[in-house]
């Protein structure tokens, strides 16, 4: 498996470009010429819609959104949010569901290493800590995929320490009873980018199937 950074702070990545270039792979491991590929950056600040997302779910402050063909619903990327692009050809048959799966327990697993212990939720993709009663349940890292010509494109998000306020402007994928939040909320210190970075791509090649 290749790896590829795209930009980090303050070299921050413009999702549109992101998103060739995520083409431009996709297009050269669907034909063979290369082998499985992850692109990682910290993107400039944006908001993306898959198919699904309503109108009602966008920014109520007139922000930009692009739409994107990708699973899932509105969500946000930018500064303080690891994004990685897992472009992998997937075994025959195709299990989209068991590729989110590994994708959910490597967030687990990064999260766990930092000392944050975090779930899946039954019928929510991405990993979360669970409501207690007072709280909602807060979503750390998001995963919106995509599986074309046996090859997946778009993956995951973690937040370590962006600002949570764009979650107050659109219903944060399309979930009405839940909210984002991030590893430095939930641990009380600066988790950065920059530490989990390695944590993740340590973990990369247990996103291939066996």
């Amino acid at each position: 498996m290749e790896v590829e950074r795209l930009g980090f702070a303050p070299d921050l990545v413009d999702y549109r470009w992101a998103w060739e270039r995520q083409r431009q792979v996709h297009a050269a491991v669907a034909a063979g010429e290369r082998s499985g590929t992850v692109l990682l950056c910290e993107h400039a600040s944006v908001f993306t819609a898959g198919a699904r997302t309503r109108p009602s779910e966008r920014p109520v402050d007139g922000s930009e959104v692009i739409k994107v063909d990708r699973g899932g619903k509105i969500t946000w990327h930018g500064p303080g949010q690891l994004v990685g692009y897992p472009i992998l050809r997937l075994p025959d048959p195709v299990d989209v569901v068991a590729h989110v799966r590994r994708i959910e327990q490597l967030m687990i697993d990064v999260c766990a290493e930092v000392g944050l212990d975090v779930v899946r939720v039954e019928g929510r993709s991405g990993v979360w800590r669970p409501g207690d009663g007072v709280r909602p349940d807060r979503k750390v890292g998001a995963i919106g995929v995509r599986v074309a010509k046996g090859v997946t494109m778009h993956g995951f998000a973690l937040n370590a320490d962006c600002d949570l306020s764009w979650a107050q402007v659109i219903v944060p994928c399309g979930l009405e009873d839940a909210t984002a939040t991030s590893l430095t909320a939930e641990l009380g210190r600066r988790v950065t980018v920059q530490e989990v970075l390695p944590l993740v791509e340590a973990r990369l090649d247990a996103l291939v199937a066996s």
